[in-house]
């Protein structure tokens, strides 16, 4: 049986960039009020990332959620369709450059598999960008969980029927996937750190490649 290479995929395999698409839907109420833009920005990642460590529900209800409390925050009114329009933005979104091509020399030689917190009909738009055949497309409406919870990993090795030994699990969400695998003992994680962050010696051993044209090199295709 191959090795499976999962990957997360917005961020790391897509340009997942809800900061232009967010700007875009508020950048004016923003300079009416006066709020500083990096502020709201900076917020609503943190909201975003505090919205999936908590129970299960659909991405689009935690997009929805997370823009209407920042805004909030921030003394901005919501409408429905500001929340609407960045899920059309979403669905928009294209792969970083040298995806494509990695991935289709990555097929030859592994199983590969996408790990989302999206949901299955939203993950779709992206799958369709990225030009390959997945063996395996999992998302959190599947797992009933977000990442960086234990049920996302622990469905990705039920669905693939793959141990951590046989899992090389690639992504760019530092506290969505490289903190929470160092608890599989044996699993390969290689952060994809597309943006120049720090790393941290306590969540070793991982492997670190600045974006996707590095990878099928470091697995030997």
């Amino acid at each position: 049986m191959r090795k499976v290479v999962s990957f997360d995929c917005y961020r790391t395999l897509i340009n997942f960039d809800t900061r232009t698409a967010t700007h875009e839907i508020v950048k004016d109420r923003l300079a009416e009020l006066g709020v500083d833009p990096d502020q709201f920005h900076h917020d609503a990642y943190v909201m975003r990332f505090q919205g999936v460590v908590d129970h299960y529900r659909p991405y689009r209800e935690t997009v929805r959620r997370t823009l209407h409390n920042v805004m909030l925050l921030h003394g901005l009114k919501y409408r429905d369709e500001d929340g609407e329009a960045l899920i059309e933005a979403i669905k928009k979104f294209k792969p970083f450059r040298e995806v494509p091509d990695a991935l289709r020399r990555l097929k030859g030689e592994y199983d590969i598999a996408i790990l989302s917190n999206s949901e299955d009909d939203l993950i779709s738009y992206a799958v369709d960008e990225l030009g390959v055949e997945w063996d395996y497309v999992l998302t959190a409406e599947q797992a009933g969980a977000f990442k960086p919870l234990p049920q996302a990993f622990e469905y990705l090795m039920k669905a693939t029927g793959r141990g951590p030994e046989d899992i090389i699990h690639t992504a760019q969400g530092w506290e969505y996937d490289i903190m929470p695998t160092k608890r599989y003992e044996g699993m390969r994680r290689i952060w994809v750190n597309r943006y120049g962050f720090p790393g941290s010696a306590a969540f070793q051993p991982y492997e670190e490649i600045k974006d996707l044209s590095e990878l099928p090199g470091l697995l030997g295709v």
